[in-house]
């Protein structure tokens, strides 16, 4: 690419704008311009990236402090359920960064993202609670994971998308949303392995 071209593409995206849009999952975009057709709200607009650095990171830092508060619940409930902790760290920053009080346009709520139907199976009479979804979240987590031994991206698809879909496809459902949602899973899964090391 030209020297000229890029300082033309610059230019164009500072005229234009920057915008910060954060997307259903809790991931934050930018942009040189407006987002159309997307499911991402916008957070934030600014003419140039002053400080957007510090609002693209901002929510990160928060959830780092939340997993570090929940941190031993996570662990002691992880071991009684005999679920890999790193596993349960893993679903709950994709799910919701570790936000207690996330609620997804589904009606998914809370750390675990759980739907009401699931809440109420394991027992759940505060779906913010962050304790009891994470005690639900775990056990459902677990009972995925029976569902489909030496399976786990079947068990994270199922966690999306549902055992029925799993069940239908025979494995990940060609969804862009759960297919997605798998790598992600598995890429923190792998970091909060390696960070446990």
């Amino acid at each position: 690419m030209s020297a000229a071209l890029l300082i033309g593409l610059i230019s164009s995206s500072v005229q234009a704008g920057v915008y910060l849009y954060q997307m259903p999952d809790g991931s934050r975009v930018l942009s040189g311009h407006p987002l159309l057709n997307t499911k991402g709200k916008l957070v934030r607009r600014s003419k140039d990236m002053n400080n957007m650095g510090h609002y693209v990171a901002r929510r990160t830092l928060r959830a780092e402090r939340q997993m570090r508060v929940l941190s031993p619940l996570i662990y002691q409930q992880a071991k009684i359920h005999d679920v890999e902790e790193s596993l349960v760290k893993a679903v709950i920053y994709t799910e919701s960064y570790f936000n207690p009080n996330a609620t997804s346009r589904k009606g998914a709520s809370g750390l675990m993202q759980l739907m009401p139907a699931t809440a109420e199976k394991y027992g759940v009479d505060d779906l913010y609670n962050p304790r009891q979804n994470i005690v639900a979240g775990i056990k459902h987590l677990k009972y995925l994971l029976n569902l489909y031994p030496y399976k786990l991206k079947f068990a994270i698809a199922a966690y999306n998308a549902g055992e029925n879909a799993v069940n239908k496809y025979n494995g990940i459902p060609p969804y862009k949303e759960t297919q997605g949602y798998v790598k992600k899973v598995m890429k923190h899964y792998r970091r909060f392995q390696l960070a446990s090391r």
